[in-house]
C-alpha cells in the first residue's frame, strides 16, 4: 500500500481532484493517525466495516487491508475513480456506494456492517453517527473523526453547556468519549476548525422514535422548563405540562426542571410515564 501523502497527491492530480469545501472535504494525509484510528476501532479480520466520507481512499486502503468487507460511502461523484483506484486491490471484499449518507439505507447494506470507521464531514458528522446507531442495531462500536465541538457534545454529560438532544439519543445507546484530539495537520487542506476522535461503544439497543421525538421537543426551547418545552410540541398529548411537572417530581427533579438538567434515563423513563408518541 503506497504511504498516505504519496497517495493522496498522487490521486489528486492523477484524477484531477480539487477539494470542495462546501462538501466539507478534508483529506487524510497521514499514516500515523491511521495507526490510532485502527488501534481505537480494535480492527480485526472478520469485521464488516461501514466507512463515510471515503474521500481519496486513504483510510478506505488502510481499512480494507485489515478487514473482511469494507463499505466505502461517498457523495462526490467526481471522487469515484479515485476510490475505485483505492479499492481495486481488495475485489469483492470492498462496496463503493456512491450517494448521501444522510439518505442512504446503511440497514441495507450486505454484509452487515458491525463497525463504523470514518473521518466524516464535518456540517453532518453528528447526523450520520446517530443514523447509524438507529440503523445498524448490530454495530457494535464506532469511530469517527469530527470537528472537537461534535465530539464534546456527543460526550457531555447533564448540566454541561454542550448537553443536548444529540448527547441524549448517543447516550441512550452507547458509552461515548472523547479519545482524543487530533492535529489539523493530518488534513489536506488544513482546516480552520479542530478535529477529535470520538468513540461510541453500543450497551443498549438503537432508541424508539417516541423516544427521540421527545428528546428532541423536550430541547427545542433551551430557555424553558422541559414541561413547558414539551407543551409546544405538534406531538404533544393534552395536558403534557402538567403531567410532565409531576412525572418529573416523581422521578426526583423539580416540576420546573429543565432537559440539560436529565439524563438519558430520565428522558426513557418520560417517555412512558406521558404516553409520547412518534409523530
Amino acid at each position: 500500500m503506497a504511504e498516505p501523502r504519496q497517495a493522496s497527491l498522487r490521486r489528486m492530480r492523477e484524477f484531477g481532484v480539487r477539494p470542495n469545501r462546501e462538501l466539507g472535504q478534508n483529506f487524510l494525509i497521514d499514516d500515523n493517525i491511521l495507526d490510532v484510528i485502527g488501534r481505537v476501532a480494535e480492527l480485526d479480520s472478520p469485521d464488516v466495516v461501514l466507512e463515510v466520507g471515503g474521500g481519496l481512499g486513504v483510510l478506505s486502503e488502510y481499512l480494507a487491508e485489515r478487514v473482511a468487507h469494507l463499505h466505502v460511502v461517498e457523495i462526490d461523484r467526481t471522487l469515484a475513480p479515485a476510490l475505485e483506484d483505492a479499492l481495486a486491490p481488495f475485489g469483492e471484499r470492498a462496496t463503493l456506494h456512491i450517494g448521501d449518507a444522510v439518505k442512504l439505507d446503511f440497514g441495507g447494506f450486505e454484509p452487515a456492517p458491525g463497525k463504523v470507521v470514518a473521518n466524516l464531514p464535518y456540517g453532518v458528522a453528528a447526523t450520520v453517527l446517530l443514523k447509524s446507531v438507529q440503523e445498524l442495531p448490530q454495530a457494535r462500536l464506532w469511530v469517527g473523526m469530527v470537528q472537537r465541538e461534535v465530539a464534546e457534545r456527543l460526550a457531555a454529560g447533564p448540566g454541561s453547556k454542550t448537553y443536548g438532544a444529540s448527547s441524549v439519543i448517543a447516550q441512550l445507546s452507547c458509552d461515548v468519549r472523547v479519545e482524543r484530539r487530533v492535529p489539523r495537520t493530518v488534513f489536506h487542506p488544513v482546516p480552520n476548525v479542530e478535529s477529535a476522535l470520538v468513540v461510541l461503544r453500543r450497551h443498549s439497543p438503537p432508541p424508539d422514535p417516541a423516544l427521540v421525538g421527545l428528546v428532541h421537543a423536550a430541547f427545542a426551547h433551551r430557555r424553558k422548563a422541559l414541561a413547558g418545552s414539551l407543551a409546544l410540541a405538534p406531538a404533544a398529548p393534552e395536558g403534557v405540562r402538567d403531567a410532565a411537572r409531576a412525572a418529573l417530581e416523581r422521578l426526583g427533579h423539580p416540576a420546573d426542571a429543565r432537559a440539560e438538567r436529565l439524563g438519558p434515563q430520565d428522558f426513557a423513563a418520560l417517555v412512558s410515564e406521558l404516553s409520547w408518541s412518534a409523530s
